[in-house]
């Protein structure tokens, strides 16, 4: 991983010389208990000021920094003059979606169109990056803890809990500066490729838009209109494949779960850390001593979630560039600089990767796109859009390597007959996902049986 993920960020190195410059030491002696004093007394306060938020991460505060740093730019609502912009987010949205039912069998996803400010779109996204970030925090956290040894936690007892609380600020602190500095940036709720807002809301930074259209020499209602095309596929997506949002959110965690820390390191950090001298903790700090492990089962989600994000954002690249066709002029203008922008690690992918020690790999975008033009040019959108209907139907990592040979054998098996209805098929999938998770009157009597003879605890489908 090039970015540690949450608690490892490195301390500010100009702090220590700040002091030496002031005429303050770092080393051991009167001076070194007096930093210790005000730098517990600072902690008060901040303890203090957090609240009493539980749990690995500090929200609360990470919403306050976040707004802190965006400052005018993080106001709600608009002014009288940009008013017009959320009409013009709604006209937007709306032709592109006429133009959309012409390129995907997949009907409309959002039933709410917005026009969002940087603090909207903190407010409304925070709850899945509240996902996306807690296991991680929390491995991390955990691994820590079993990692001291006995002697260590029981000389800290009730510290271990004021711990904890920095921990959960710590990890708050560095998720409000990051989405601080992705709130300014993102130009949709998809900007990222995961589903961050409420579900079938499309929304728009209009004020972002502007920043982003200045110099590329395009109208921006045309550029609002591309965009608009992108986030709706987007939403249509993740509206009507009922696995995929599910499958994204828990590609996540699961690469979370995996995160261990070399407790071997906790030796090294004992014989290395002189406690009076604040210099040495640096010194360790910015060793990547303290940096957690990739383990092979990490790895292999990491790639999942890599493919699976790539034949999202190639599909929806496909198909927008098929709905705007020849209607925007510069529509192919448009899609390569966004193209080049998810290339070239845009602040949504250096925030991911930052914040959930997630880097991807946005080159896999270009070729999932050639594989999904490729088999729409060869079997038909409907063909090309069924594949969503189940996740074993998905072209996979060595799939994007040979498209061709993806294509080929799509069409040997006989599974895109011209006789399936794709649209049911999805319809069909949602109503079993609830079947699943909704037993029926037979269940609910069975399972009362069941308690009654003492194997109430029995698995569904044993017998």
């Amino acid at each position: 991983m090039s970015n540690p993920p949450f608690g490892f960020g490195l301390p500010d190195p100009d702090k220590g010389r700040d002091n030496e410059s002031s005429g303050g030491q770092s080393g051991s002696g009167p001076d070194a208990f007096q930093q210790l004093g005000q730098m517990l007394s600072q902690l008060g306060q901040m303890l203090s000021q957090a609240g009493s938020t539980s749990g690995p991460v500090n929200y609360d505060l990470a919403k306050q920094i976040a707004l802190q740093r965006l400052g005018s730019e993080g106001r709600m609502g608009f002014t009288a003059g940009e008013e017009s912009s959320e009409s013009a987010v709604r006209d937007s949205a709306h032709l592109a979606e006429l133009w959309l039912d012409e390129a995907t069998i997949l009907p409309a996803g959002a039933t709410t169109t917005a026009a969002w400010t940087a603090r909207d779109w903190i407010d409304r996204t925070l709850p899945t990056w509240q996902r996306l970030c807690d296991p991680v925090a929390k491995q991390v956290s955990s691994a820590w803890m079993q990692a001291l040894p006995d002697e260590a936690k029981q000389a800290a007892g009730p510290l271990l809990s004021m711990v904890g609380q920095m921990g959960g600020m710590a990890f708050g602190s560095q998720l409000g500066n990051a989405l601080a500095g992705l709130a300014s940036e993102v130009l949709t709720s998809t900007d990222v490729g995961l589903p961050l807002g409420p579900e079938t809301t499309s929304a728009l930074l209009p004020q972002n838009i502007a920043k982003f259209t200045e110099g590329l020499e395009r109208p921006k209602s045309e550029v609002l209109v591309y965009l608009a095309a992108r986030e709706a596929a987007h939403q249509r997506l993740f509206a009507h494949v009922p696995w995929l949002r599910q499958r994204l959110l828990a590609t996540v965690e699961e690469f979370a779960s995996g995160i261990t820390v070399d407790t071997s390191a906790l030796e090294q950090l004992a014989g290395r850390v002189d406690p009076t001298n604040p210099a040495s903790i640096e010194e360790v700090m910015s060793s990547g001593l303290l940096e957690p492990q990739t383990t092979p089962g990490q790895k292999a989600a990491l790639g999942r979630l890599e493919t699976l994000l790539a034949l999202v954002e190639g599909w929806v690249d496909v198909v927008v560039a098929d709905a705007v066709g020849e209607r925007l002029p510069g529509a192919e203008a448009l899609r390569e600089t966004l193209r080049r922008r998810r290339a070239t690690g845009g602040p949504a992918e250096q925030t991911f990767a930052t914040l959930v020690g997630l880097e991807l790999r946005p080159r896999r975008m270009r070729a999932a796109s050639a594989l999904w033009k490729l088999i729409g040019d060869r079997h038909g959108m409907q063909a090309r859009d069924t594949l969503w209907t189940h996740p074993d139907l998905m072209p996979t990592a060595d799939d994007l390597d040979d498209p061709l040979g993806f294509a080929e054998r799509l069409g040997d098996t006989g599974a895109l007959d011209d006789g399936v209805d794709p649209i049911a098929e999805l319809e069909r999938a949602e109503r079993a996902r609830r079947s699943e998770s909704e037993p029926g009157p037979e269940e609910e009597r069975r399972d009362e049986g069941d308690g009654e003879n003492g194997v109430a605890g029995r698995e569904p489908g044993d017998v």
